[in-house]
């Protein structure tokens, strides 16, 4: 299996951001070590629990402290920025560290509406002309503007003729359709619990049209594990990232409480029921049970790839997280090298 990370540099309780994203930087060279075939951080704002808020920040010291893991965005909310910025950041990640880097993009704020705001001034309503920003991005990356256009005179530096492998991310078939219509890889937010998995993906796979960035649809969905060597203890660990994306939902954000606390706090039937239903949707076992539950997730949605999301208190319990898995599926480091366009990039 062909298996990913996806990780929001997680702050617990207890702990600092500073040590959540050198958390991270571990987590990267593991992985690698593993054999894990990407590395990607979402951005969010706003979040006391969650570090990532500046992924070309971030992947830039994953970078320096790996050497062939790919590594990426999932993703940089693009309506939060210029795309002239985005083209400059990841052109020079990709100057630096060429055929590694993937660009995913996402049109949802990663925060609150107040946060959004924020961030993007008089600009809050940017996502509605999310292709054309994509189309923008895209132009100052290859330089292919056509004469008219407003910004056919300036030259990304350096992100002109540096374009990493660009991935369009997505919660709903509104997003699969214009990945599918641009020809781009498209990763389904399948870990979010919301459902729509088999439509996107329809979608997606009926729309396609081959392009300079893959030649056939390339699908990969998100999927939130914990595995352990049981499953009770699973079970307990995940409990912890349950109850801090209960509270987020609540509009209680904080830090990610640890596993004696989330066994203590005192719940509502409502609280307990959703807490449930969060954990039914991961996949959360032994390996052996995890490694089952994977190969079908696979098989049922017929992808290339799965990018998985494991949030523990501890760290240590997260990596042990990881080695379980990649012990049980199989995988193994890679050794050759991966080009920076293409489909090629991304199978």
């Amino acid at each position: 299996m062909l298996l990913s990370v996806l990780d929001l540099a997680p702050v617990s309780s207890g702990s600092s951001v500073g040590q959540a994203l050198r958390n991270s930087i571990d987590l990267a060279q593991r992985l690698e070590a593993l054999g894990y075939h990407r590395h990607w951080v979402a951005e969010h704002h706003g979040m006391p629990g969650v570090a990532s808020s500046s992924p070309a920040v971030l992947l830039a010291h994953l970078a320096m402290a790996t050497s062939t893991i790919r590594l990426g965005s999932g993703g940089v909310m693009l309506p939060n920025h210029a795309p002239l910025a985005i083209a400059e950041q990841f052109g020079m990640l990709e100057a630096i560290h060429p055929g590694r880097i993937d660009l995913g993009l996402g049109r949802a704020p990663g925060t609150d509406v107040h946060t959004a705001r924020a961030l993007r001034g008089t600009r809050l309503h940017e996502s509605e002309d999310f292709p054309a920003r994509i189309a923008d991005l895209i132009g100052f990356f290859d330089g292919q503007f056509p004469a008219a256009h407003p910004y056919a005179y300036i030259r990304a530096v350096p992100g002109a003729g540096n374009m990493p492998a660009l991935w369009m991310l997505g919660s709903s078939d509104w997003g699969a359709a214009v990945a599918g219509q641009m020809g781009l890889p498209y990763a389904f937010a399948h870990h979010f619990g919301m459902g729509g998995t088999d439509v996107a993906l329809d979608t997606y796979r009926s729309q396609f049209s081959p392009s300079a960035f893959a030649d056939r649809p390339y699908c990969m969905i998100g999927v939130q594990v914990v595995c352990a060597g049981t499953e009770a203890d699973a079970r307990y660990l995940a409990r912890s990232s349950a109850l801090g994306f209960l509270r987020l939902r609540q509009g209680r954000p904080g830090t990610m409480p640890s596993p004696e606390d989330a066994a203590a706090t005192a719940l509502s039937v409502q609280e307990n029921q959703f807490i449930e239903e969060r954990l039914n949707n991961a996949v959360i076992g032994t390996p052996a049970q995890v490694a089952v539950q994977l190969r079908s997730l696979m098989e049922q949605y017929a992808v290339d790839e799965l990018m998985l999301t494991t949030a523990t208190h501890a760290h240590a319990d997260r990596i042990r997280s990881f080695e379980l898995v990649a012990e049980a599926c199989g995988i193994t480091p890679s050794t050759h090298d991966l080009p920076s366009t293409g489909l090629a990039a991304h199978a």
